[in-house]
């Protein structure tokens, strides 16, 4: 029951951000698959191929997932999701025997899976409910996932120490927070605020909040179209920007314990560096946030870049008398991620509004993720070419350039029908 005096939006962020560990943070962030790799008699290539495959369909559906979003609502597609990603998981859990069989459980279905309960679903939910805070809300909601992968970082990584490396036994209990998960979205997830009797922001949001936006230049008050949006360059800016974030990532996720325990460092050590790494991205998450709402958008999206270059390059030195550099390449990794990936989807909803977004994103997060899916492929088998990861890292700092000069091209747009005068503008719309 909601009380009308109190704003639920908090508390849809409090139920967005468990969902966002229990669905993805735990499973997407975990070591499992490392242990996986030996049994199943993967090749670095073929492991990398089941990463690279997640990725790709954690954005591939994304616009199916908008679709749903807007003719069957938010917790139908949550409820999608996690049944999925169960799937997948009680598959890894009981019948995957063969290379072939894990990238298509953990490929395909969790991948989808994490399409229809993550990115798209989440970021709508905060751009209804949110303008003056939605970078915060935004980064609060996101960083679910980065908490959730430092505690199954090193909770998963004792389990699977104490039970002789039965990791069949740690998907099972993936799959069982994985139902809790979409219980608390389906449960708790309320689709507008204006199916409440509220507005975003609050009581006051409407009219307070979406003025002191419009007239600070960071947030648009022009009824946005899809198909105006997408003959905006702002908009291809982001979509590059997004590839740029995420190409690191799916490297990280694939390839980083691998990295270090190639090193020279132990089991224990690089899982710890893969839970800073996780962890961290929170930091960033909450840095980006605030900064989209405050400063113009393509500042707050370049200033996260940095962190990749200086990231990849203190990778490349990373051995077993270093592992010091190993936690700082995790830190600025984490915090790169974070702080880039909440501007590139929080600059979506400032740029076109609510109403356009379920689309917009979807089509964001299909390109953005699409592209740069191959990350872990493209890594793995730079590795298995030269016998080292520098290849890898060195390419990641070329992209990392490329988010820089990308997010110099995000300006808040101006849209053509006003210009031309075929459509009024609102009253400090931009």
């Amino acid at each position: 029951m909601i009380r009308k005096n109190e704003f639920y939006g908090w508390t849809l962020v409090r139920a967005l951000f468990l969902a966002d560990l229990l669905l993805m943070g735990l499973s997407y962030y975990s070591v499992i698959n490392t242990y996986m790799l030996k049994q199943l008699h993967m090749s670095r290539g073929v492991y990398g191929l089941g990463f690279t495959l997640t990725n790709l369909f954690y954005g591939l559906p994304s616009t199916l997932v908008a679709i749903v979003i807007i003719r069957w609502g938010l917790r139908a597609t949550f409820g999608i999701g996690a049944a999925l990603i169960m799937t997948g998981a009680l598959c890894l859990a009981f019948f995957v025997t063969r290379p072939w069989e894990y990238v298509l459980s953990f490929g395909v279905l969790i991948g989808t899976g994490f399409a229809f309960s993550t990115n798209v679903p989440i970021a709508t939910a905060i751009t209804r409910w949110f303008t003056r805070y939605r970078g915060r809300a935004m980064a609060i909601a996101f960083s679910g996932a980065a908490i959730g992968g430092f505690i199954g970082a090193s909770l998963v990584n004792r389990l699977l120490a104490t039970n002789g490396g039965n990791w069949r036994q740690a998907w099972k209990v993936m799959a069982a927070l994985v139902f809790l998960g979409g219980a608390v979205a389906v449960f708790r997830v309320k689709e507008r605020p204006e199916d409440v009797g509220q507005t975003p922001d609050g009581m006051l949001g409407k009219i307070s909040a979406g003025r002191s936006a419009a007239k600070s230049n960071l947030v648009t008050a022009y009824p946005w179209t899809p198909s105006e949006a997408y003959r905006t360059f702002p908009y291809w800016a982001i979509i590059v920007a997004g590839v740029a974030c995420k190409y690191p990532l799916f490297f990280m996720l694939g390839h980083w314990v691998l990295h270090l325990r190639g090193a020279g460092i132990n089991a224990a050590a690089a899982a710890t560096a893969l839970g800073i790494f996780t962890l961290t991205q929170v930091a960033g998450q909450f840095i980006g946030g605030w900064l989209v709402d405050k400063i113009p958008a393509r500042y707050a999206l370049m200033l996260g870049f940095p962190c990749y270059l200086i990231g990849a390059y203190l990778s490349i030195g990373v051995s077993a008398h270093s592992i010091l550099a190993a936690d700082a390449a995790s830190v600025l990794f984490g915090v790169g991620f974070g702080w880039t990936f909440v501007a590139v989807y929080t600059l979506v909803g400032h740029f076109y509004g609510p109403a356009a977004y379920p689309k917009l994103s979807g089509v964001l997060a299909l390109l953005s993720s699409a592209i740069a899916a191959p990350s872990s492929a493209i890594s793995g088998k730079l590795f298995d070419a030269y016998g080292s990861y520098t290849p890898a890292f060195e390419l990641i700092g070329m992209i990392g350039l490329v988010g820089i000069i990308a997010g110099g091209f995000a300006m808040i747009p101006r849209p053509r029908a006003v210009v031309i005068g075929e459509k009024p503008l609102p009253d400090g719309a931009h």
